[in-house]
């Protein structure tokens, strides 16, 4: 019997999703006689979010953080090793960088390599990028294959690293609409919002989008900007920052594990607006549409390749040409029903089913 380890520390991040639904759809898939069982690796503070619906598939704890020197780069690499793995599928390029057992990395993005304005400690900044570097080269070389959601993705990888294209396969995401009655937001019922969700990463550019925010009072005075995901540090400096600058109409969420109630927030919307300067694939867009909202989106790396003609792009670097896009969804009803109309074409494009029979076939191909 094969052994297939999948790392899925981070299994209840937002990144963690697409971990989420490749073991989901796995556990599908895996129902034929063959020879192989799967071992999921979680944290032990995420250990009970996951239950095996297939008796091939197990869990185990390994609580070993990410990006952590002792913890990560040695004890997880002396607990791979005691596993004795026939294979080791890391869902992120974060693991010990010296463990040479079969395995395949899947590498998202590679936001943590680009040097965007607004890091608090540009020092220890450029140290994470230089240790990213090493990690990114490193795994390209160890790892059996490499996994990304895009085409921008893979090419900027094959840049970076210079291996063979055939070593690297394109597994595009995908989204879901919420089959159960959505759950409404109480403070936002009846209320007009274009909104974010997501990281709050300085390269999510949210303070471009919240001067454009401003910019939209002068004509629309009751828009609020609603930011959903979890605060983290430099989410809480952009909040820290908008009550600075007395900016009005803005609500921070913070994380929402109910899915009725995400999904409402989306189908309520006037606009989802994704203003990254940079992106793996952009899951939060297609999830939008999934949800029935119109999306308003930047135009670089792979937004426009996932988005397709079903979003209405602008320069993520120009304030008053997000204004502009914006302001064209809020007021023209027609773009905006056509948008929607679009966004369910497009998302049949993609499937977390078709994502998990890629993946699998990855596998199939290196245990060979």
């Amino acid at each position: 019997m094969k052994k297939i380890v999948i790392d899925a520390r981070g299994y209840t991040t937002t990144t963690g999703r697409y971990v989420r639904k490749l073991i989901e759809n796995l556990e599908i898939l895996e129902t034929d006689q063959n020879d192989r069982e799967y071992v999921v690796l979680m944290l032990a503070n995420e250990f009970e979010k996951y239950q095996p619906s297939n008796p091939r598939f197990s869990k185990k704890v390994a609580d070993f953080a990410h990006y952590s020197l002792i913890p990560e780069q040695i004890k997880f690499w002396y607990f791979l090793n005691k596993l004795k793995a026939d294979f080791v599928h890391f869902s992120l390029p974060q693991q010990p960088v010296f463990y040479r057992g079969t395995h395949v990395t899947t590498v998202h993005d590679l936001t943590l390599l680009k040097v965007f304005p607004g890091n608090r400690n540009k020092f220890v900044y450029k140290l994470k990028q230089l240790s990213g570097n090493f990690v990114f080269k490193t795994i390209a070389r160890t790892s059996k294959a490499i996994i990304t959601p895009s085409q921008a993705t893979k090419d900027e990888y094959l840049a970076l690293t210079g291996i063979v294209s055939s070593k690297i396969t394109v597994t595009p995401e995908s989204g879901d609409p919420v089959d159960s009655t959505p759950t409404p937001y109480p403070s936002l019922v009846d209320k007009s919002y274009i909104m974010y969700v997501g990281q709050q990463s300085s390269y999510k550019n949210l303070r471009r989008l919240i001067e454009s925010h401003q910019q939209l009072l002068t004509t629309h005075p009751q828009l609020q900007l609603v930011f959903v995901g979890k605060l983290g540090e430099y989410g809480k400096q952009t909040k820290a920052w908008t009550e600075q600058q007395n900016f009005t109409n803005i609500v921070f969420t913070g994380f929402i594990e109910d899915d009725e109630q995400l999904a409402w927030l989306y189908q309520h919307c006037l606009a989802y607006v994704f203003p990254s300067l940079m992106e793996g694939f952009g899951l939060p867009g297609l999830e939008a549409m999934a949800n029935g909202a119109p999306v308003v989106s930047s135009n670089t790396t792979s937004l426009p390749e996932v988005h397709g003609d079903a979003a209405h792009y602008f320069d993520p670097e120009n304030v008053k040409d997000m204004t502009r896009a914006i302001s064209d969804v809020l007021d023209d009803e027609e773009l905006r029903a056509d948008l929607i109309k679009r966004g369910h074409k497009q998302l049949k494009k993609f499937s977390w089913s078709k994502m998990a029979k890629q993946t699998l076939d990855v596998y199939r191909s290196s245990l060979d």
